[in-house]
């Protein structure tokens, strides 16, 4: 009765297409990979023999000057992403708590809605709304405004990565600190958020590579700058701009210069990237161990 159940019972028929559904499981995983590498591969070796120090940290130059460099850029990046993530971080962290906690709250399922249609947004479309919005208002294109653009980019990422986050923290554990009489507030901030805080880790970081890449909103915002910043009510350079300014011109010193920066900015993302991934093997290892 029981040698049905044995695994050499299991028909050759079946075998087969389980070998060939894996073959065919690791065919795609390698097509989906080939881009990856040969972007990566290519990136890095046009890249490459362009980085050193001054090119890190000088700024740029005219074509017939050697020796130009990528430094206000990546001041640029640095400053409106950092202005972008403290603008983002506690309104999407705010949005993703509602969803997650109020789920039965009529305004709570709107604004999910709505925050899922800003997610799906050309950022080209949230550049041109700030451009109005700021940048004709003060007469100026800024850090700022490039910032205000990565922070709307931003925002739905991180509301969504939050809810979804704090949405696989058991119910008991609210019930149970609710029935011991903590109020609900605290213990979506004590309990709740503590419990899924490496979720809202991995949201944050995500959305920062993210804005990290953006070219469309920067064109219409910060415009870009050769120069280090003085302030940041002023045209602002940025990576992804000085990418795209060298890789459109027809000058071979520019291109070269092109393909380092995006090789700084691609190590960049990859750095954010497999940060994420520690982040959640340690969350999903943390979980395992309390279960």
């Amino acid at each position: 009765m029981t040698q049905g159940l044995g695994s050499g019972s299991i028909p050759s028929g079946r075998r087969y297409l389980d070998l060939l559904m894996t073959a065919l499981v690791g065919v795609a995983v390698l097509l989906a990979l080939i881009p990856l590498v040969l972007i990566v591969a290519d990136v890095i070796i046009q890249g490459a023999p362009a980085i050193n120090l001054s090119f890190l940290t000088n700024s740029p130059t005219p074509v017939n000057i050697p020796g130009g460099g990528i430094g206000p850029a990546i001041e640029g990046t640095s400053v409106m992403v950092g202005i972008a993530t403290l603008i983002s971080v506690p309104i999407g962290v705010g949005a993703g708590i509602f969803f997650s906690e109020w789920p039965e709250s009529r305004l709570s399922t709107i604004s999910s809605f709505t925050n899922d249609v800003l997610a799906e947004f050309p950022s080209i479309v949230i550049g041109i709304f700030v451009y109005v919005l700021i940048v004709l208002a003060t007469h100026s294109f800024s850090a700022i405004a490039g910032a205000i653009a990565l922070s709307v980019i931003m925002v739905p990422i991180v509301a969504r990565t939050t809810e979804e986050s704090l949405k696989i923290v058991p119910n008991t554990l609210r019930e149970a600190s609710m029935a011991l009489g903590i109020s609900r507030w605290k213990t979506v901030i004590r309990i709740v958020i503590s419990t899924g805080k490496n979720g809202l880790a991995t949201g944050i970081l995500l959305a920062v590579a993210r804005a990290a890449g953006e070219t469309a909103p920067l064109l219409l915002t910060a415009l870009g700058s050769t120069f280090f910043l003085t302030g940041l009510f002023q045209p602002t350079a940025a990576l992804p701009l000085l990418i795209y300014t060298y890789a459109t011109s027809p000058y071979q010193v520019w291109h070269e210069q092109a393909w380092g920066a995006a090789l700084i900015l691609v190590a960049f993302m990859l750095v954010l990237n497999l940060t994420v991934k520690l982040v959640i093997g340690r969350k999903f290892s943390e979980m395992r161990a309390e279960i």
